[in-house]
């Protein structure tokens, strides 16, 4: 089969994100899951700058950008129960502003306090109150709805979930200890989800000559276990 083939790194929030829009678009690929401190030559062929995930779809064209692979699975699917937020005129600003905000300021300070160590200059506590304004943002949607745009989770959560999800695991006693309920509850429905769990199977680095892994057909019989 001439499928695409997708750069991955199992434990990656970007690489999360784009994994669960191929199962919901129901998109077989060829899975590579990437090491990063060892990454396969012909990946970085087609993407010089060494992130994932990375797409290559059968005609040579390459997706670089989570969003850009989540955008072209939805395309393919039409599947408007997930997309609708992106694309109704009434939802579709604060939806991408959720987006963008979790992208960049609250990337930024999670980065920051998920690694304290590498930036000394501030305490950890410091660069976790940087992320707050965000948290709080998402928890008072969550008070209106259970999930961020009404009853059913749609790509708003499935694009931010993986960031909060790592946010969380920084400090849990600390998270646990916030205010943030609604959040807490949202955050454990999405990670114990089988969306969610059928993509978080473990893989061995993949490497030039070996056997192709089906990305679909592994997370169903992940989510069969």
């Amino acid at each position: 089969m001439n499928l695409p083939i997708l750069y991955s790194f199992r434990r990656c929030p970007y690489a999360m994100r784009a994994r669960m829009a191929l199962v919901i678009a129901n998109i077989e690929c060829e899975l590579r899951e990437v090491v990063l401190r060892d990454k396969p030559v012909s990946m970085l062929e087609v993407s010089p700058k060494g992130t994932v995930p990375v797409m290559l779809l059968p005609d040579g064209e390459v997706l670089e950008e989570s969003m850009d692979i989540i955008h072209w699975a939805m395309e393919r699917a039409n599947i408007r129960r997930w997309s609708w937020p992106l694309q109704d005129p009434t939802t579709r600003a604060p939806a991408y502003g959720l987006i963008e905000e979790n992208d960049g300021p609250f990337k930024f300070a999670l980065d920051r306090y998920k690694y304290a160590g590498r930036y000394p200059e501030q305490d950890a506590s410091v660069y976790r109150s940087l992320t707050e304004p965000f948290l709080d943002k998402l928890e008072l949607r969550l008070t209106h709805s259970p999930y961020l745009f009404g009853n059913d989770p749609s790509l708003v959560d499935i694009a931010i979930f993986p960031f909060i999800r790592q946010f969380a695991r920084v400090d849990m006693e600390w998270f646990e200890s916030t205010s943030y309920s609604e959040l807490r509850r949202w955050l454990s429905e999405l990670e114990t989800g089988s969306l969610f769990n059928s993509i978080m199977r473990k893989h061995d680095a993949w490497h030039s000559g070996d056997s192709v892994t089906y990305f679909l057909e592994d997370a169903v019989e992940q989510e069969a276990v």
